[in-house]
């Protein structure tokens, strides 16, 4: 299909900025299903990006809207382009992108008989697709279901001032007719003069200012803060679970990891060299689109090794490319492959089972020169992030669509208390609601459109900036940089204007059950004191002011 080319969704900084001023979930999430199954009629006024590219019973090619595709249809998904419907590959083969909707970050290559969903993206090679599920029956479209489902079920927070102030201002009206009432029974005269004014005073200085500002003052403060520290918070609700969340749940697949594949080793067999292994390598992959082989290439680069040319090059679905470099015959690819030119690979099979993530073999003139690693590496302030996190008391969980074997290894090095691999979105979902129904108190962090329900589903979702649109429209925080150190500054922060929320309720309570009795007149049959009106209006500013010092402390607070 046409409409659907790969590629970054989520912009500039400044734009993610933006898009978390929206508090509307259900615009994008009605777009994205829109787009993947649910566009309309391929009539007059109809565009291209909104149809599908079908094939009929002669094989003719025509352009079809995607709300016209039914089961059955045959489907042809260019490179670059996302997959319309779930359905099975009937004809090419293809690297594809599943990461958005199962968390796999490696690609995977398909070929006929094999399954694919909406949302897929085609890497490389021509794919022909047999509808099999569309529209609102697509696995996309139950993932945008479930986020719907879980937003109507989240229950309001209710504010502590709220609770407060409905208790308190009827107190203080109270107090005020009982003030007036003794002031005109038994006071000195003119006895309503005084009734009126000690009972004027009364409900100036108990004017509840400080206590409706102790909340919204400590959190528009911490949501600035926060902004400083790259952590976008929606509203303050967000604030206040935050502080009390006890269960951190980790999406692996570009929240723990880098959500590429990228090189970590790199291995010669004599003579050959590491380096001599790579170049001839990167000289090869350099031609094709790949995305393992950009992954050498960039390497390659990156660690200033010569990038030769290639010529003769050929490339074999499934199998890896070849090429001559210097004059030699090098094949780059699959062991089978590798062997296939009569390299002395008979072993090259048994490298790979033992090795964390996918292995690239390199023959040179029918040797196995070598093998590179290739993996979904654990971004580098990850250790410290998990490690700060610990330090606050939280639970760590890991929830991942990737395999059971790459979940653990990541799981491993970072210490993870409880690791569930292998779940599609829904499960993912079910997760976080049995944590949530056992006491705990989540928090979800996540990047993919897979975890969309589960944000929505926790007490506090956490999107990161560099994911997509989906998962950062249904979080309430996103960390701009997608850093998981930024959730360690979120909690600190939480805490933080929680704390502050509670000082300001405490000194504004206790200020007015100070003041109250003195400007109901307790102290006048000792010492002759009452208090005026404008004096208590002045000390009735000077505490609001006092709760507005006090929130601003928050921007000094260290995350």
């Amino acid at each position: 299909m046409r409409q659907t080319r790969g590629g970054n969704s989520h912009g500039s900084p400044e734009e993610v900025i933006m898009k978390k001023n929206m508090p509307i979930l259900v615009i994008p999430l009605l777009a994205l299903l829109l787009v993947f199954g649910g566009c309309a009629g391929g009539g007059k006024g109809k565009t291209k990006e909104n149809c599908s590219n079908g094939l009929d019973d002669d094989g003719d090619e025509r352009d079809v809207a995607l709300d016209r595709v039914q089961v059955g249809d045959r489907l042809r998904v260019r490179p670059g382009e996302r997959v319309p419907v779930d359905g099975r590959i009937t004809e090419g083969r293809a690297s594809v992108d599943t990461a958005a909707l199962t968390g796999e970050p490696m690609p995977q290559d398909k070929g006929p008989g094999d399954a694919v969903a909406a949302g897929m993206v085609n890497l490389n090679g021509t794919l022909v697709v047999r509808a099999e599920k569309v529209g609102r029956d697509t696995l996309l479209a139950r993932i945008i279901s479930l986020v719907a489902e879980a937003q109507r079920s989240r229950a309001p927070v209710q504010r502590v001032a709220d609770r407060l102030a409905g208790w308190f201002v009827p107190g203080v009206v109270a107090a005020a007719a009982v003030t007036f009432a003794v002031w005109l029974g038994v006071g000195p005269e003119p006895r309503l003069t005084h009734a009126l004014l000690t009972a004027v005073a009364v409900l100036i200085i108990a004017c509840p200012c400080a206590l409706g500002l102790a909340t919204p003052m400590a959190v528009m403060v911490g949501v600035g803060r926060g902004a400083q520290a790259g952590v976008l918070i929606r509203n303050a609700e967000v604030l206040e679970r935050l502080a009390r969340v006890d269960t951190l749940v980790f999406d692996k697949t570009g929240t723990l990891t880098e959500g590429r594949p990228m090189v970590t080793r790199v291995e010669a067999r004599p003579p050959f060299t590491t380096a001599a292994v790579l170049g001839c390598a990167a000289a090869v992959e350099q031609y094709s689109e790949h995305p393992l082989a950009r992954a050498i290439v960039t390497h390659a680069r990156q660690t200033g090794v010569a990038i030769g040319e290639a010529a003769d090059f050929r490339a074999e679905s499934g199998g890896g490319v070849s090429g001559r470099v210097n004059g030699q015959e090098v094949r780059v690819g699959r062991a089978a492959f590798v062997g296939a030119a009569g390299a002395t690979a008979a072993d090259a099979g048994s490298i790979g089972q033992e090795q964390p993530g996918s292995v690239v073999y390199v023959s040179v003139d029918g040797r196995l020169a070598g093998h590179l690693v290739l993996d979904d590496a654990i971004k580098a302030t990850t250790p410290e992030a998990v490690a700060a996190l610990h330090r606050l008391g939280l639970r760590l969980v890991m929830l991942t669509g990737d395999s059971r074997v790459a979940a653990a290894r990541v799981a491993a090095a970072l210490r993870i208390d409880e690791v569930v691999a292998e779940v599609m979105p829904d499960e993912k979902l079910r997760h976080v609601r049995a944590l949530r129904a056992g006491g705990r108190i989540t928090a979800m962090a996540g990047d993919g459109i897979n975890d969309a329900p589960a944000l929505a589903e926790a007490d506090v979702g956490i999107a990161m900036g560099t994911g997509t649109d989906a998962a950062m429209e249904t979080a309430g925080i996103t960390l701009v940089q997608g850093d998981l150190r930024g959730i360690v500054r979120a909690v600190l922060l939480g805490r933080a204007v929680l704390r502050n929320i509670r000082q300001n309720l405490f000194w504004a309570l206790a200020y007015n059950a100070l003041s109250v009795p003195i400007a109901a007149g307790v102290l006048y049959p000792w010492f002759g004191i009452l208090l005026s009106p404008m004096l208590a209006a002045a000390a009735m500013s000077f505490s609001s002011l006092s709760v507005v010092a006090n929130a601003l402390r928050l921007r000094r607070v260290r995350l």
